[in-house]
């Protein structure tokens, strides 16, 4: 049931607010939680402007017929989220801060505050770094490393690293390589450069003209950038529920490789189906094309078993480019290429003089925590702590936002929050508002591409254990509100 109410003039008082909320009967969480919801939706639209003075709780409750308990609740609900402010005296006010990127009215206005909780993804939780184990680790690599590691050595890395990497991948990834063919970078972003200018210098060299480089529709906009100053303009390729369209290569004569993320889409969360995984090796087999595979996040699968790498379909055609980013640190500047044979020597020659000899050390310290068998204890841990994670987001949402729906969840350190049509914004701002970092969808979407659904992606992985809480909290409040 509806029930449209006015507002009276308080006794005693000139203050008038013709004003009229809409107040839903019967919806989720009993009438507090709609009354919050009207007057958030008042604040955010404007009909409550900043500095306005609201009806005592006792006013309210009898404009209402209900108990003064319940909007004295819902005022110190959203004083403690920031819509209203309460001062001894002053009564109940509108907060006097601005919507970001909303027109403002000549009243003085406080700037949205900093991001006190970042749910971007991309980056694991870093207070989780297990410093003592690598630690560990460090100091028996360095009583055990010759002493001609300490120079500047083989340009494709420690070979103590790439003998580590071609057991590990193999057995958790099923990856087909061998040290040689390796090539140790400093992340996934190099790697994707050294692979960019190769391959536009030997299309150059076929054909006079480099054929252009295809990507899922939605990704990270500084892979594209990468790629593009390479040489190469990239090419949107469909994303749906079944991962990437690969059978659309086949109508793209001018493509002459793929950059993919096919065990878990970033940013969507589907894995690429088998038949597409089929078809894309096949394409490049019949067009001497390349597959990049961009396994950022293999080793964290909750419900079904791992998805294999592509890689191990055709260890020819794909490239495979994997990161210590996510699974232990982005600051180890770790990644490494897993090369087709004929492209070893052409990527090594692609290197620059400053990009010829990675960092030694970590990479003697990564060798020991994999072979030592920290490495995968690490990840363990840390894939049931996300999954604890996943499971109190997806819970916290069903309670308090259940118009939200929840997907890509089965692996990985995100989720895709679908919203109602039209509400992306509305979502943003009102996180903004509460000082939470998210970002939605259409922050990744390629530029060639139209805007598709309104959707949130959420770094559930990104907070550090003691902040997820309120973090998680402050995202509920938010979709609360559309």
């Amino acid at each position: 049931m509806t029930q449209i109410w006015a507002t009276s003039p308080e006794p005693g008082s000139d203050l008038h607010l013709d004003l009229d909320l809409n107040l839903t009967r019967g919806s989720a969480g009993g009438v507090r939680a709609a009354l919050i919801r009207a007057l958030r939706d008042a604040v955010r639209t404007g009909r409550l402007a900043p500095g306005m003075r609201l009806p005592s709780s006792r006013t309210l409750a009898a404009d209402l017929g209900l108990a003064r308990n319940t909007v004295a609740d819902a005022y110190g609900e959203l004083v403690a989220e920031g819509w209203l402010s309460a001062r001894q005296g002053s009564g109940t006010r509108v907060a006097q801060r601005t919507l970001p990127g909303r027109t403002t009215t000549a009243r003085p206005a406080v700037q949205r505050p900093e991001a006190t909780h970042n749910l971007h993804a991309g980056s694991p939780d870093l207070s989780s770094f297990p410093r003592a184990a690598w630690a560990a680790a460090g100091r028996r690599a360095l009583a055990n490393a010759p002493a001609e590691a300490f120079g500047y050595g083989d340009p494709r890395g420690r070979v103590e690293l790439r003998q580590a990497l071609t057991d590990y991948l193999a057995r958790a990834r099923g990856v087909r390589t061998d040290p040689e063919r390796i090539v140790i970078c400093e992340g996934f972003a190099q790697g994707a450069a050294l692979l960019g200018r190769v391959l536009r210098r030997l299309e150059s060299e076929r054909s006079g003209t480099p054929r252009h480089l295809a990507v899922e529709s939605y990704g990270l906009g500084f892979h594209r950038d990468l790629l593009t100053a390479a040489g190469l303009r990239t090419v949107p390729l469909t994303v749906d529920r079944l991962g990437a369209a690969t059978p659309e290569l086949a109508s793209m004569p001018d493509v002459g490789a793929v950059l993919l993320t096919p065990a878990h889409q970033f940013p969507t969360g589907v894995p690429l189906d088998p038949e597409r995984r089929t078809a894309v090796v096949e394409w490049a087999r019949d067009v001497d094309g390349l597959v990049l595979e961009d396994d950022y996040d293999g080793e964290f699968r909750y419900d079904r078993q791992p998805v294999g790498a592509l890689q191990g379909l055709d260890p020819e055609r794909v490239a495979y480019l994997g990161t210590a980013s996510k699974s232990l640190a982005p600051a180890l500047r770790l990644g490494w290429m897993v090369l087709p044979g004929r492209l070893v020597d052409e990527v090594l020659a692609a290197k620059t003089q400053a990009e010829r000899h990675p960092a030694s050390l970590n990479q003697l310290v990564l060798a020991e925590f994999i072979t030592s068998g920290a490495y995968d204890r690490h990840v363990r841990a840390m894939r049931l702590r996300y999954r604890r994670r996943r499971d109190r987001l997806v819970a916290a949402l069903a309670e308090r936002a259940p118009a939200v729906e929840v997907s890509g969840i089965a692996a990985g350190l995100h989720a895709v929050l679908r919203l109602p049509p039209g509400t992306e914004d509305d979502a943003l701002h009102g996180a903004a508002w509460l000082g939470l970092a998210v970002q939605g969808l259409d922050e990744f979407r390629h530029p060639d591409v139209p805007a598709g659904d309104a959707a949130l992606v959420v770094g559930y992985g990104t907070p550090p254990e003691h902040g997820f809480s309120a973090a998680l909290d402050a995202l509920c409040q938010a979709l609360e509100a559309i």
